[in-house]
């Protein structure tokens, strides 16, 4: 009786497992870009081929399961590595773009490990229409940022009446002196109202050694009509050594001639303020055709004006632009093609 008791109750349980195991997903994608690149940094010229012209190139994995009263437990593993030559981005990490675990829920989304930072996963979008990426964006090629922040812990809050907000902080580890302790906190928020969208961001960042913090904030606005999206947006970068004190100013737009056809231009301006003579002016060009949803062909350029002695060069999404000479023009193109999956 027992056993014929114990059975019903067994093949309850296993339909449990079974129902638990049907909410659980977990993806394969990725993005590989591939292009040609000429530039010329005033001091030689190169052509080359590259990867990530446009988008970083990578592979990586999705998971999601739901847990049950709208709770849902995420990780997202994440390598970055070149579509021309097959090598990781950095050989000495598995993931090592990103690599955290977290939950959503009522309250929003908690997540644990390494991550991009809210100022560029939250904020990156609002700032141009390349999302600061590729030769084409100003701020890409004049700021002096990290992106992604190990041994952290995020918030990204719900969105409410078009208000949302996301914060981090990071501790220190034994590669870091010292090797325990806060190394980094950032906040940012958003607010959205029909076509205009209004951001801002502050974040804090002590180096490895502990001997100096770099502070950055980060401000956009930005409306769309239509196919037309306008954007303006401002950094300021201040390192407590003083070696750095930058403030970037961007204009730009892009406009989408039709389903097939997004054509973008913009326009930055890098003011030095610690008076080192290192200021710059850049105009960046994109146009890309989409071939499909999954598929796109593009052409990015630029052009930046070094003054004096600044040597700002052009930097692809994940890979470093040829050394330019002091004062001298940095310009490029690239032509490539991006395919996610």
């Amino acid at each position: 009786m027992k056993k014929l008791a114990f059975f019903p109750l067994a093949i309850l349980f296993s339909g449990a497992l079974i129902d638990a195991h049907a909410q659980s997903s977990v993806t394969l994608y990725g993005i590989v870009d591939n292009g040609i690149e000429y530039q010329n940094g005033g001091q030689g010229s190169a052509v080359r081929a590259v990867s990530s012209g446009l988008f970083a190139t990578v592979y990586g994995l999705r998971g999601s399961e739901d847990i049950g009263g709208g709770y849902r437990v995420n990780f997202q593993l994440e390598q970055g590595f070149s579509g021309v030559t097959g090598a990781a981005t950095d050989p000495t990490a598995a993931w090592n773009r990103l690599a955290w675990l977290g939950m959503t829920g009522p309250f929003g989304e908690l997540r644990v490990g390494r991550q991009k930072k809210p100022e560029y996963l939250f904020l990156n979008g609002e700032i141009d229409p390349t999302a600061v990426k590729s030769i084409a964006s100003p701020i890409n090629n004049f700021q002096d940022v990290t992106v992604r922040a190990s041994n952290a812990i995020a918030y990204l809050a719900p969105t409410i009446y078009g208000f949302t907000a996301q914060a981090m902080i990071s501790l220190r580890d034994q590669t870091t002196k010292p090797s325990n302790g806060l190394r980094f906190y950032n906040v940012v928020a958003r607010y959205v109202n029909g076509p205009f969208r209004v951001s801002a961001g502050y974040e804090s960042q002590g180096n490895a050694t502990g001997s100096s913090v770099q502070k950055v904030w980060r401000a956009a606005a930005g409306y769309r009509a239509g196919n037309l999206r306008l954007y303006l947006a401002y950094q300021s970068e201040r390192q407590t050594d003083n070696s750095e004190k930058r403030d970037i100013y961007e204009a730009s737009t892009s406009y989408q001639l039709d389903p097939f056809n997004l054509v973008s231009v913009m326009y930055g301006y890098a003011h030095d303020r610690a008076a080192q003579g290192k200021n710059a002016q850049q105009i960046g060009l994109t146009y890309e055709y989409f071939l499909s949803k999954a598929t796109n062909l593009y052409v990015a350029a630029g052009l930046i004006d070094n003054h004096g002695k600044a040597d700002y060069t052009l930097d692809g999404t994940q890979y470093s632009g040829i050394p330019t000479a002091p004062g001298a023009y940095a310009r490029g193109v690239v032509l490539g093609m991006t395919h996610k999956f």
